[in-house]
């Protein structure tokens, strides 16, 4: 419903907690650069498995680098991450 109704994107950046956000520094901040999503490029490329800092540089590498090409991969890529369960807590 968020995705029909604009308030979140298909594919983009994590969404994080609101009192982190209050702790981040500005070139964290950057990943609010697009709407907040249901799948990204950190959901297909080790979630949990990687320290959480690592996520914000996972969605800064979406926040610069996406196009249609890197959105089709993503949303392939997605049904096979979550069947696996990797990375998942």
């Amino acid at each position: 419903m968020n995705v029909i109704k604009g308030e979140m994107n298909l594919i983009g950046p994590y969404s994080e907690i609101p009192w982190l956000v209050d702790r981040y520094e500005s070139w964290q901040r950057k990943r609010f650069a697009v709407p907040q999503r249901i799948t990204g490029w950190w959901q297909i490329n080790g979630r949990s498995d990687k320290p959480m800092n690592l996520n914000t540089d996972d969605d800064l590498y979406y926040v610069y680098n996406h196009s249609l090409w890197l959105d089709i991969q993503i949303l392939l890529r997605t049904p096979l991450a979550v069947l696996r369960g990797k990375g998942a807590f």
